[in-house]
């Protein structure tokens, strides 16, 4: 992974072979982020994606292990109790344009990923967890 800093905006190049949230976990950790967006694109060939069930009050995974192209990576880092918590949403597609996606758990770049964080060093938002939703939701506290 390389980066540049323009701003408040970062822009990564995370490579072959590298897992899309363990990095950006270890990014933000690094660079002291606890607030911020994050968008991306690139290429990926092995991705769990899930969807959460409100009634079930849980997630169902799904595993893919073929060529896919980010069509949209969108999310936000903000902190639970303190430390890093990432909600990524993916949608990849596959070489017929079929599209797959859901709540991002893990995605291995095979080409590229080209990811955007637009920091918002000002602001906190902790996450925090809801009986009747079952999830961590925001939690504004400035």
């Amino acid at each position: 992974m390389q980066f540049r800093k323009f701003g408040n905006k970062y822009f990564l190049r995370i490579d072959r072979g590298e897992e899309i949230i363990a990095t950006l976990k270890k990014f933000c950790e690094r660079e002291k982020i606890t607030l911020a967006e994050v968008k991306a694109l690139g290429a990926i060939d092995d991705f769990n994606v899930g969807l959460f069930d409100v009634d079930e009050k849980k997630y169902h995974t799904n595993h893919f292990k073929f060529p896919a192209e980010i069509v949209s990576l969108w999310g936000t880092v903000t902190t639970k109790n303190g430390d890093f918590y990432a909600h990524i949403h993916l949608s990849a597609g596959d070489e017929k344009g079929q599209v797959f996606g859901g709540h991002l758990n893990s995605a291995v770049v095979s080409a590229t990923c080209e990811m955007v964080i637009d920091n918002v060093p000002d602001g906190a938002i902790e996450r925090k967890f809801s009986e009747e939703v079952g999830l961590n939701l925001f939690e504004f506290i400035n």
